[in-house]
């Protein structure tokens, strides 16, 4: 069987930031899990362990998902990319689903239009 990143799962994501230096950083999958399977690409959010509170970040603690560090979700940064940027498999499971019903709020404060 194989295996897809599934929604809730933390990856970390092989990003380019300039034409030669790349930097993986830890991001959540935010895509539903049949959209995970089907398409080529996931919806993430990315991660920092910058702790700083905004109505667009929500707060993974040391442990959610597998994470060595508290984290913040940067919701505002909401992205589509490639599975192949992903680097390597979850941290360790998903993370609750308390904190995932917290960071769809915070996505749509994010992309809220007035």
């Amino acid at each position: 069987m194989i295996e897809y990143p599934k929604r809730g799962e933390i990856y970390l994501v092989n990003l380019p930031l300039k034409p030669k230096d790349i930097k993986n950083r830890p991001a959540l999958i935010v895509s539903l899990d049949v959209r995970n399977k089907l398409a080529n690409d996931v919806i993430v959010v990315p991660l920092s362990t910058t702790l700083r509170p905004t109505p667009t970040h929500v707060l993974l603690p040391e442990g959610e998902g597998g994470l060595l560090k508290a984290s913040m979700t940067k919701c505002e940064q909401v992205t589509t990319i490639d599975k192949s940027l992903l680097t390597r498999s979850p941290f360790a499971g998903r993370i609750s689903d308390e904190k995932m019903k917290e960071i769809e709020k915070a996505i749509m404060i994010a992309i809220w239009v007035i």
